[in-house]
């Protein structure tokens, strides 16, 4: 964009594609990103992508209107392809175990046919991925059928021990893939991908899961035969002019099928015409730590692991090559295209956070972009973004904000966390006039001290996008200032917002007041000790990201929680990360254990802890304590302005259940609270919170 920003760069989001001058829109012809692709006689307008993955927004394993209009934004944000249908099904002894959609009945096709639709209208093509998972499926689920594979290897992941596949499993499952293929071209869609990756096809190829000693197994072209089964049903059942791929893993590592196999194999495919394109992938999928270390890298990991590993793929085979891991920002995502390393750059996670990625590079807005940081919130919570509220409520909530039938009220917010910018960001793009005060010298909140937290401190960028957006909007923001009621009132305001966060939680354990916060450690209030016991009572991230943090420079750290595990909240994508952590620091975890006095003891503390399951108490000596136990709202503000609010800060529960406008309250402001100012959430909560209330401002 024009820098600094010219004035018509700065005028209303509404106007601003109208009236941008063209030194601030991107050359087209130049931009490694925008350049179309050719596939089978498939135009792709650009080289961005989305990847299948399993959203769980399916209706009864089918795609109805949530689930494509998911999909929708995206194709309206600009990307040329989106994949759809994680791990789609194809048998029933390859059963739903995380929401996948069932692509082995017919009742698909008018599903696809209406999603192909609503996709093509932007220009976007649409394509779904089909597998049957093997022994990644369930046994205990739906038909309650055995799982297969070609080997009777367990899975460690799912648990399932599969039988050994006959030929006749290998002939039906061949046939399955292409009835499976053939909805989909009936759909209307562009294509299809295989998933070979962990599941059925890529249990075969992998020396790890493929014990057979008959043609199928042995030799590398034996365990690439059922592919070639597979892929030659689809092309019987799709013909020439249909786009088939596969989603293959590179590299398993130790004793799983490695790069050189894999080479081989996709030589094999290359030479018979199995495929189209390629979307690769590194890792296996069979544990937690290596679903979440290789698969799926999160926020622990580097950006755009694997590059170098896929970019000597694409340079020995010559097909077309996707890709997807942690590729979150435009600057990764042009080199890679730019240098030859990826045919289409799948930007999946990222288009959770912003589906209007493109849009915005075709603007010359990547500053605006909203950026993934890793936080594998839509892992956990699928398919939700930890800080696009709109993400995965397409149905429910706009996506993009649009100015008010009344614009130019005062808003007032106080606080400057998660909620309150999320708050005053919605109200300024709405076109109301914004006054946002924060009592601290910088925006942020907890986000501030959570953000300091060893490999968790992408999370200030939540924070540091919104202050930019912030300034863009013209807010007027006042840090240094703990605003009181008189304060709020003196800007004559239409609608207050009180997001003033919460203090830690005071305990009635006896000898509380002995203990210390994991806030007072990480603000560096208070030193930390050498010998250290966290207590935690939450399960949460505050407790665990502390014990890591100091277990990791070097503290003694004994973490005791009333859970049977540490991280009991968490999505098992920041859970094991936590785990393998204070593994490898040296960290010891006491389960089921609660604080139940903590006494002086000459220079020391001694910490009488109760197992939650038999009662038995134990004493630890330490050097300090650390007690966790959430927050408490701190909204003195909120109950000053209560009275005098025309909604008496009610913020209409049934309202905000139906998505809907807060309801008509008469003269005078309204007042409503946010975030842990109501009580001890997360930070997606108080987005949501402050987004869903402001939006219909």
């Amino acid at each position: 964009m024009c820098l600094p920003p010219c004035f018509e760069c700065r005028i209303n989001r509404n106007e601003r594609r109208a009236a941008r001058p063209a030194s601030c829109v991107i050359d087209m012809t130049k931009d490694p990103l925008l350049q179309p692709l050719t596939i089978r006689g498939l135009t792709l307008k650009n080289r961005i992508m989305s990847t299948s993955h399993a959203s769980a927004m399916d209706d009864a394993n089918m795609p109805a209107l949530r689930y494509q209009r998911y999909h929708e934004e995206k194709a309206k944000g600009g990307l040329a392809l989106t994949m759809f249908g994680g791990s789609s099904n194809i048998a029933p002894d390859s059963p739903s175990v995380f929401n996948q959609l069932n692509a082995g009945t017919d009742e698909i096709i008018p599903y696809f046919q209406e999603f192909s639709e609503r996709i093509h209208q932007h220009g976007t093509a649409l394509m779904c991925q089909i597998t049957h998972m093997g022994r990644r499926g369930d046994a205990q689920a739906e038909a309650w059928l055995p799982t297969i594979a070609p080997s009777s290897v367990r899975e460690d992941l799912h648990r399932n021990f599969p039988r050994a596949m006959d030929q006749y499993d290998i002939d039906r499952v061949v046939k399955a893939f292409g009835q499976a293929a053939r909805r989909c071209k009936a759909g209307g869609l562009d294509g299809l991908e295989t998933l070979a990756g962990g599941h059925l096809i890529g249990q075969f190829f992998s020396p790890l899961m493929n014990l057979r000693s008959d043609g199928f197994g042995g030799s590398v072209e034996n365990r690439t035969r059922f592919a070639l089964l597979v892929h030659a049903e689809i092309r019987r059942q799709v013909g020439d002019d249909f786009v088939v791929g596969m989603r293959l893993t590179l590299d398993e590592g130790e004793g799983g099928v490695r790069f050189d196999e894999v080479m081989q194999i996709a030589e094999i495919l290359k030479r018979e015409g199995a495929v189209d394109f390629f979307n690769c992938m590194v890792g296996r999928m069979d544990t937690e730590i290596t679903l979440v270390e290789e698969n799926m890298p999160g926020m622990n990991r580097p950006l755009a692991p694997y590059l170098d590993k896929v970019g000597e793929f694409r340079r020995e085979i010559g097909v077309p090559v996707f890709h997807a891991a942690r590729v979150t920002d435009v600057a990764n995502a042009r080199h890679a295209v730019r240098e030859g390393v990826l045919d289409m750059v799948a930007m999946t996670r990222a288009h959770i956070a912003d589906p209007q990625i493109v849009n915005k590079i075709m603007r010359g807005e990547e500053d605006r972009i909203r950026p993934c940081i890793g936080a594998s919130h839509c892992i956990h919570k699928k398919i939700h973004c930890i800080h696009n509220p709109a993400s995965g409520r397409e149905t429910l909530l706009p996506m993009d904000v649009t100015l008010s039938a009344t614009p130019n009220q005062k808003v007032v917010v106080v606080g400057g966390g998660p909620a309150g910018l999320e708050a005053a960001r919605v109200a300024a793009e709405r076109g109301h006039k914004v006054v946002l005060f924060e009592a601290a010298p910088k925006l942020g909140g907890q986000v501030l001290l959570a953000s300091k937290t060893n490999w968790r401190k992408d999370l200030i960028q939540i924070i540091d996008w919104r202050e930019a957006e912030l300034a863009r909007l013209g807010v007027d923001v006042r840090c240094n200032i703990y605003a009181e009621a008189a304060d709020a009132l003196a800007e004559n305001p239409d609608h207050v917002f009180v997001a003033t966060g919460g203090m830690p939680a005071e305990s009635p354990i006896g000898g509380a007041a002995l203990a210390v916060s994991c806030w007072d450690i990480l603000s560096g209030d208070v030193r930390a000790e050498s010998d250290i016991l966290i207590c935690d009572h939450t399960g949460r991230h505050e407790a665990v990201a502390t014990a890591d943090m100091l277990s990791a420079n070097g503290h003694k750290v004994t973490l005791a929680t009333i859970d049977g595990h540490a991280a009991t909240e968490m999505g098992y994508a920041d859970r094991i990360v936590f785990h393998k952590r204070l593994a490898a620091h040296g960290a010891s975890t006491l389960a089921y254990q609660k604080l139940s006095h903590l006494r002086k003891e000459g220079n020391r503390l001694v910490a009488t802890l109760t197992h939650e399951l038999t009662g038995q108490t134990q004493d630890i000596t330490t050097d300090q304590v650390l007690l966790e136990t959430g927050t408490e709202p701190l909204a003195e503000v909120f109950f000053e302005l209560q009275a005098g609010a025309s909604n008496k800060g009610i913020s209409d529960v049934d309202a905000m259940a139906a998505w809907a406008a807060q309801p008509a309250t008469g003269q005078g402001y309204t007042l409503h609270r946010l975030g842990d100012a109501v009580t001890s959430r997360s930070i997606h909560a108080a987005l949501l919170e402050a987004y869903r209330l402001a939006v219909h401002l």
